[in-house]
């Protein structure tokens, strides 16, 4: 054999592969730790829970709508109950001013029973008189007004108690027998009259 035959190199199988350097150890146990503190910092996951019966749920939603609709009877309660103490107590203090005013009126009706008692005449009506005034002022001032019963007749504030011939335009009230009032809008008594039915003639 030449010395050239014996310098070629033998093929390297994977039999005869070099064995990994302390180096090559040092790197392989740093990729595993590094390994291991990936999958420690992953949570492991819990066991999914089971969905809530469907009993258990609509229990739960009446109960809630429950006390929902207990609570606004609560504050409906009191709210109907503040409204009608405020109520009376408007009632109350509009009753007290009215009596307040009249008061006056009584005053003055007292002095006119007294002319009469002495035969005053002349006295009485003039106390008369003031008492009327008084009480007509004091309700004009509450806001009552009398019923109209210039031109053809109302029956919206009017009641025709009489019908009779006269020389008036037909359904023309000619004579008035009781006044009638209204408050506001209000009617409060309509006034009686007599209406015209017309000429014979």
């Amino acid at each position: 054999m030449t010395d050239d035959q014996q310098n070629v190199t033998e093929p390297v199988t994977a039999g005869n592969t070099a064995q990994n350097t302390p180096e090559d150890a040092v790197v392989e146990n740093t990729v595993v730790e590094n390994t291991v503190v990936e999958n420690a910092g992953q949570s492991v996951p819990e066991p999914a829970s089971e969905p809530e019966d469907e009993l258990t749920v609509a229990l739960r939603e009446r109960d809630a709508y429950l006390e929902a609709l207990q609570r606004l009877k609560a504050e409906f309660d009191n709210y109907r109950k503040r409204v009608a103490r405020d109520q009376g107590d408007l009632v109350a203090r509009a009753g007290e001013r009215l009596v307040r005013e009249l008061i006056p009126v009584l005053d003055d009706l007292e002095r006119a029973l007294e002319a009469a008692t002495d035969h005053e005449e002349a006295r009485l009506e003039d106390g008369v008189r003031l008492v009327h005034r008084s009480l007509a002022d004091l309700l004009a001032r509450e806001g009552l007004v009398e019923v109209e019963t210039d031109g053809s007749f109302d029956p919206h504030t009017q009641e025709a108690l009489l019908s009779q011939p006269s020389e008036a335009e037909e359904g023309a009230v000619i004579q008035v027998l009781q006044k009638g009032y209204r408050l506001g809008d209000r009617v409060l008594r309509p006034a009686r009259v007599v209406v015209s039915a017309g000429s014979d003639g």
